[in-house]
């Protein structure tokens, strides 16, 4: 079924979306990471990205937030395109585990296995996988060469950010030598977390991260700068990944609910891609219990739903003017 949108109802939706979400006063900031307990929990922006470059901004969208595990998917895509989709999935995985994002019980269950490039065991095995091996400097440059070339523009690093994680990472340690003991980090361990602390200390814009979603949604081409930051058959991997574990042991419900594949950080980010159709992302510090924005939820579900998009229904979606 083809089913024909326009820019300006999307527009007028996101923006009752927002005007609606506002409102909500649920959830709190993250308090386990000193710097994100201290962000103005009213800030909310909300941002899509259109396929054909075309972007909606609404609130707060240009305020640079920790990105936290938003990055995994950045990091994901990275060593997607430095050793290719049965590579990654041999490496690390790409399986639910079903469990919270920073399990260490989830890398015994799978039998010493990380699983997938989005949970911290994931990512941090990823980080290992950066080429080239055994150079902090020259791996962290192509780390944040990778998600400029994904966002349209630089990230910046929030230095508090990053001193305040690196002070208080001790289960993520713990995680990164018992994939050490397993075989599963390719490089030095603590080599491989100081890179995944760093790079979830980078500070983006929902606008930024738009582009990104946007970016992945167009098959690899940058739907703003028009650069192909990576081959078109990687996009749908990366896509099934965001879906099956976005939001970790509730990916499952995001999915029932809202119907787009999406990726949360702690830092309140969210990340969504509607293949060929658009990016969103949304910014609003106060989380859920499960560590997922509770504004950037019911923002992103709302335009979905308002619209009647989502992966499994089947409508071939033409943007129009």
């Amino acid at each position: 079924m083809e089913k024909k949108i326009s820019i300006s109802q999307i527009r007028e939706v996101a923006q009752e979306a927002y005007d609606e979400v506002k409102k909500q006063t649920g959830g709190k900031n993250a308090d386990y990471i000193p710097y994100l307990a201290n962000i103005d929990s009213d800030l909310f922006g909300l941002s899509i990205c259109l396929t054909n470059g075309q972007t909606i901004n609404i609130g707060d969208t240009d305020y640079r937030f920790g990105i936290e595990s938003v990055s995994k998917v950045h990091t994901a895509i990275l060593i997607l395109r430095q050793y290719g989709a049965q590579k990654v999935l041999d490496m690390i995985g790409a399986d639910a585990t079903g469990l919270p994002f920073n399990s260490i019980i989830a890398i015994l269950l799978e039998n010493d296995h990380p699983s997938t490039p989005l949970v911290n065991a994931g990512a941090i095995s990823a980080c290992s996988m950066v080429q080239p091996t055994g150079d902090s400097d020259k791996k962290w440059n192509v780390i944040v060469q990778n998600i400029t070339e994904l966002c349209g523009s630089a990230p910046q690093l929030i230095d508090e950010l990053y001193q305040s994680e690196t002070a208080t990472n001790f289960n993520n340690r713990s995680i990164a030598w018992l994939l050490k003991n397993y075989d599963r980090i390719y490089d030095d361990p603590e080599l491989a977390l100081d890179l995944y602390t760093r790079q979830c200390s980078l500070g983006v814009t929902a606008g930024q991260l738009s582009i990104a979603a946007g970016t992945i949604a167009n098959n690899g081409v940058n739907p703003v700068t028009g650069q192909h930051v990576f081959e078109a058959g990687l996009a749908p991997k990366i896509t099934s990944m965001i879906s099956s574990v976005g939001f970790y042991e509730h990916s499952g419900d995001w999915m029932y609910t809202a119907g787009i594949p999406a990726k949360s950080g702690v830092g309140g980010g969210v990340m969504a891609v509607l293949p060929g159709v658009m990016g969103i992302s949304a910014f609003a510090p106060p989380l859920d219990e499960a560590g997922n924005s509770v504004k950037a939820q019911m923002s992103i579900r709302f335009i979905m739903n308002r619209l009647g998009l989502g992966v499994f229904n089947g409508d071939n979606v033409t943007i129009t003017e």
